[in-house]
């Protein structure tokens, strides 16, 4: 079921609030940026993510190809978010699960999760090992 979660980085500088349904899925990928992150994410198409706090608090990372812009707070440097936008997507958010205030440790335990081959550029399969993930 969708619900609206609120979310906010460690010193609480960015806060946002987002409608997701964790019960249809969430990803780890293994490319360089979120293994190193430990990101775990939900997507959160445009109109369903809303930052409430913090726009000036935001530093902007970006590499490769730039298709996916990783927002993180530039006063505690935690990854809160990152926005992207492809063809078969639109644009969308990636939210960081770790920074859901207000899910439970039973959603999250419940929620699928769909592992991504990022180092190889293959999103769409899972890599070979994913313990590490």
């Amino acid at each position: 079921m969708t619900r609206t979660y609120k979310g906010s980085c460690h010193c609480g500088a960015v806060r946002f609030e987002c409608e997701l349904d964790l019960a249809k899925g969430t990803s780890r990928c293994n490319c360089s940026i979120c293994f190193k992150q430990r990101f775990w994410k939900a997507i959160a198409k445009a109109g369903a993510f809303r930052l409430l706090q913090g726009k000036e608090a935001l530093s902007e990372y970006s590499f490769g190809r730039g298709v996916i812009h990783h927002f993180f707070c530039s006063r505690c440097g935690v990854k809160t978010f990152g926005r992207g936008k492809t063809p078969e997507m639109g644009e969308f958010y990636g939210v960081n699960l770790a920074c859901l205030d207000d899910a439970t440790p039973a959603e999250l335990t419940e929620a699928p999760i769909q592992y991504e081959d990022g180092k190889n550029n293959h999103w769409e399969r899972v890599p070979a090992e994913t313990r590490h993930l």
